[in-house]
């Protein structure tokens, strides 16, 4: 009976190591990249203004931890430049200039939107009364902006003064530099985006004396986009897909939760909240939907076309050849207009005054 039972006992042993056996020849069949995790720093950068504000909410509102990424941000680089040299992954970059790096054969592409224009201004100090003042003054500008920037041209069109910079006293600077060189009275005025526009504002050194907002009623506005580098795209597909998913989130995240959004902006760009809250209303309601990642390519092409009369846009290449939103299509992130008309709309509706749009803000964020 003894002899019986340990035949059995031995008989089930090796019936279970058996199917131990089995089981790991089965699990040898698995594909082993599925089991990998891709730990690739990301290197992402953006340029100190106001327009480019997802990249540090993604940072700091902890959206590309969430996602799983490992992102390296760099603020106010030189993105395009690094991008070709296979130094940066992504960017936040102007999409004409990302345009005109991809001409002269630079790997990059536009993935998706970010902003379409907007809160583009010509700041002049508290000294000049009129535009008119300005001829002959310091500004900055640019180089050659009456060749280079069609929101100037504009602009100035519109406040029927020259669009020659040779009539000024022109300087290039960078943005902080405009602001704190026109600050200290050194400077009658300069070309900016946001924050630097709402910021003299606020401390009552300057005004603004037009924007280029004409030219997004207009649909013939472009700013900035978010871009890929084609070689980072061919080796991490997956991290790709994610990082627009990152975008598109942040982007989101700005609209809902604007003050803490804007806590962030004033963190980074080391200005006052109420600086950042002006400039955010601005994006997201103010001067309409112009925070955005949908691409619209009829868009581009209107920009382009009316900024051919400018030297530096002579020649151009077509939108189909460095706009790619394949990935962001793939990806399964919302669709921009859906998100705004289901999530957006009846809580902050184009249209509101600053006041309104403020209380509502700090309203919806004091519920978190």
């Amino acid at each position: 009976m003894r002899r019986g039972k340990k035949i059995w006992v031995l008989g089930l042993i090796v019936v279970m190591l058996l199917s131990l056996v089995a089981g790991c020849g089965s699990k040898k069949t698995e594909p082993v990249q599925n089991k990998q995790v891709d730990n690739y720093v990301i290197q992402l950068g953006y340029y100190n203004c106001d327009h480019m504000v997802a990249a540090c909410v993604a940072k700091d509102a902890g959206i590309y931890k969430e996602l799983g990424l490992n992102v390296n941000v760099t603020g106010n680089g030189s993105v395009p430049e690094a991008m070709a040299a296979g130094k940066m992954d992504a960017g936040y970059i102007g999409t004409d200039g990302l345009m005109f790096a991809h001409m002269k054969g630079s790997p990059i592409m536009m993935a998706a939107n970010n902003h379409t224009s907007g809160s583009y201004y010509l700041v002049a100090s508290n000294s000049i009364k009129s535009a008119k003042d300005l001829v002959g003054k310091k500004v900055a500008l640019g180089t050659d902006a009456e060749k280079n920037d069609p929101n100037w041209v504009a602009m100035s069109a519109k406040l029927g003064i020259p669009a020659d910079s040779s009539k000024y006293e022109n300087f290039d600077m960078d943005l902080q530099t405009k602001y704190s060189t026109m600050k200290a009275g050194q400077l009658a005025g300069y070309l900016c985006c946001d924050p630097w526009g709402s910021m003299a504002e606020y401390e009552k050194t300057g005004h603004i004396l037009v924007s280029n907002i004409d030219n997004v009623k207009n649909n013939q506005a472009l700013c900035c986009c978010f871009a890929l580098r084609e070689g980072f795209v061919k080796d991490h597909p997956d991290l790709a897909k994610k990082l627009l998913i990152a975008h598109t989130k942040s982007i989101e995240y700005i609209y809902l939760h604007p003050v803490k959004a804007a806590k962030i902006f004033a963190e980074n760009y080391k200005v006052p909240v109420e600086v950042a809250m002006m400039t955010i209303y601005k994006k997201t309601g103010g001067e309409g939907r112009t925070l955005t990642w949908k691409v619209d390519k009829t868009q581009i092409n209107n920009y382009f076309k009316a900024a051919s009369t400018l030297e530096a846009y002579k020649e151009t290449e077509s939108v189909d050849k460095w706009v790619n939103t394949s990935i962001l299509d793939k990806s399964g992130a919302d669709d921009f207009d859906t998100f705004i008309k289901t999530k957006v709309d009846s809580v902050f509706p184009v249209g509101m005054s600053y006041e309104d749009w403020k209380a509502k803000a700090q309203e919806v964020d004091e519920k978190l």
